[in-house]
């Protein structure tokens, strides 16, 4: 299957899907238009959920053109997306955006999601790297201190 395929399993399919990412998001990103919210996920691939709201976007047609744009969007970028479960919200008068600000805005959400992941990554690896340095230092202290009290 091609890489920017869109199977189901790249999809949030039943309320058991959408639960942990409401209950646990460890990412937001926002824009007046959307809400990403989105969590680690034990999946083999990011998958993607749409909550487009009959209140904020009123006509079906433009319920589905978003959801259209939205997926592909997700499709074509799936692959440096990190390993989350993504649940991407309408709000109010997303629909009013233009074809090229859809896709704009859509794109700028996903780096920022892309951006936030690697850097709470960077800074697990560091906090990870710094209790490791100190750890060290404390067995070579202790090392050191055995020494001088068998002397």
């Amino acid at each position: 299957m091609s890489e920017n395929a869109f199977p189901k399993t790249a999809r949030l399919l039943s309320p058991r899907d959408y639960k942990p990412v409401f209950d646990h998001s460890r990412y937001k990103v926002s824009s007046k238009q959307f809400l990403f919210l989105a969590t680690t996920s034990q999946a083999r691939r990011p998958r993607l959920g749409l909550v487009i709201a009959k209140k904020h976007v009123s006509k079906a047609v433009h319920r589905n053109r978003l959801k259209r744009v939205l997926r592909e969007s997700f499709r074509l970028r799936q692959a440096e997306i990190p390993l989350v479960d993504i649940v991407v919200l309408a709000r109010k008068d997303a629909d009013k955006l233009a074809a090229i600000e859809l896709r704009t805005t859509i794109n700028r959400l996903i780096d920022d999601l892309i951006l936030r992941e690697m850097k709470d990554k960077r800074d697990k690896r560091d906090k990870k790297d710094k209790r490791n340095k100190i750890e060290k230092t404390k067995d070579k202290a202790d090392k050191e201190v055995n020494k001088r009290l068998r002397n």
